[in-house]
């Protein structure tokens, strides 16, 4: 890439991201249904067409900030080490995300995060938005745990990533709760690891009689 090139990308990313920062900020500062598309653009400095360009929809505004995320669980799965099996690798990945305080765990205290979280559990057309997200993560899950070995079928691949996911979810949501609640983070760290463990210990019975 020219440096001509290189800036006009630097300049779209800059430009995303202001957007993208305006937006969440007067979402959780008045509420996802009460900012209108045109506010968000005069904030960031825009044009209705220019927002739209970047983002087709309000939701999308705010669930970008979990695309980096979409398809991990897959990625975890690939990348694993020789002789790891794919619910071993994903296990220790999750743990390691709590120990890190990875806002995707719902383990994380800082009060943005944690208004972020509530903006999307608490409003209607996001929650619903963010069912795309899983459905695409677990469509990646099934993909790569259908590669790992040959034998079991791509249904019972299927059935296993939708179990990882949706369990991953609920731990997300539970972690969140309780930070929300007031627990204090080295607490809710100890259950949600504890948590953690049934979790995983569930999926194991299951994976276990089809080699994963």
């Amino acid at each position: 890439m020219n440096e001509t090139g290189g800036l006009r990308t630097l300049k779209k990313e800059r430009t995303r991201q202001a957007i993208a920062d305006a937006a969440i900020s007067l979402f959780l500062a008045k509420g996802f249904d009460q900012v209108s598309v045109a506010e968000i653009a005069a904030r960031a400095e825009v044009s209705k067409p220019t927002l739209f360009r970047y983002f087709a929809t309000k939701e999308e505004l705010v669930l970008h900030r979990i695309a980096d995320h979409q398809g991990e669980a897959g990625r975890v799965v690939r990348d694993r080490p020789a002789g790891m099996s794919p619910l071993e690798s994903l296990e220790r990945h999750y743990l390691d995300r709590l120990a890190e305080h990875d806002p995707v765990t719902g383990l994380c205290d800082h009060p943005q995060v944690l208004a972020f979280h509530r903006l999307i559990y608490e409003t209607p057309s996001l929650s619903s938005h963010l069912l795309d997200y899983i459905a695409a993560d677990t469509e990646a899950l099934t993909e790569a745990l259908a590669e790992t070995l040959p034998g079991p079928s791509e249904l019972t691949a299927g059935l296993l990533a939708a179990q990882f996911v949706t369990v991953r979810q609920v731990l997300g949501r539970t972690n969140w709760a309780r930070l929300a609640g007031g627990q204090a983070l080295d607490e809710a760290h100890r259950q949600a690891v504890a948590d953690a463990g049934t979790a995983f210990a569930l999926l194991r019975t299951g994976a276990a009689r089809h080699g994963y």
